[in-house]
C-alpha cells in the first residue's frame, strides 16, 4: 500500500472511532500529554473469554491485594451472575489485561532471555577462573 492508501485509511478509522465518541486527538485516558496512545482491538463480550478460562484448569493460587474500588468492582461482577466468585472475575480479568498487554511481556521476555545468557556467561566465566586457580595449585585457593 501506499503512503497515501494508508492514509485515507487512518482517516477512515480515525472519523469511525469520532462517530462512536472517541476522538483520538482528544485522547480518551488519562495519560500524560504528548504520550504515545495505542488503540486496541479487541472482542466486544468476555463470554468468550470466560469461557476458554473454563476449558482450562485453575490450579495455580496467587494471592493479590487490591485496593477497596477494585475490591467493589469484582463485587459487581459478581452480583451480576457473570461470574461465581471475585476469585473468577480477578482471573478474567488478568487474563485480558495480559493479553492487551502481550506485545510489552512479549518485549520484556526478550529481554530477560538476554539477562539469563548473560548471567549464564558470567557463571561460565566464574567457573573458568576457579577452575584456572585449582589447576594451577594455588595453596590459597579455597572452592
Amino acid at each position: 500500500m501506499t503512503e497515501i492508501n494508508l492514509s485515507r485509511i487512518w482517516e477512515s478509522i480515525r472519523e469511525e472511532l469520532k462517530d462512536k465518541g472517541i476522538d483520538l486527538d482528544a485522547g480518551c485516558c488519562e495519560t500524560d500529554p504528548g504520550a504515545p496512545m495505542r488503540v486496541v482491538c479487541m472482542a466486544g463480550g468476555l463470554s468468550d473469554s470466560l469461557k476458554e478460562m473454563g476449558r482450562t484448569s485453575r490450579d495455580q493460587v496467587v494471592m493479590v491485594r487490591i485496593d477497596e474500588d477494585t475490591s467493589k468492582k469484582l463485587d459487581h461482577w459478581v452480583e451480576t451472575g457473570a461470574f461465581k466468585s471475585r476469585s473468577e472475575a480477578a482471573a478474567l480479568f488478568i487474563r485480558e489485561g495480559l493479553t492487551v498487554h502481550a506485545r510489552e511481556l512479549d518485549e520484556l521476555d526478550d529481554a530477560l532471555s538476554g539477562v539469563e545468557e548473560a548471567k549464564d556467561r558470567l557463571r561460565q566465566k566464574v567457573r573458568e577462573v576457579f577452575d584456572s586457580q585449582i589447576d594451577g595449585g594455588s595453596d590459597d585457593a579455597e572452592v
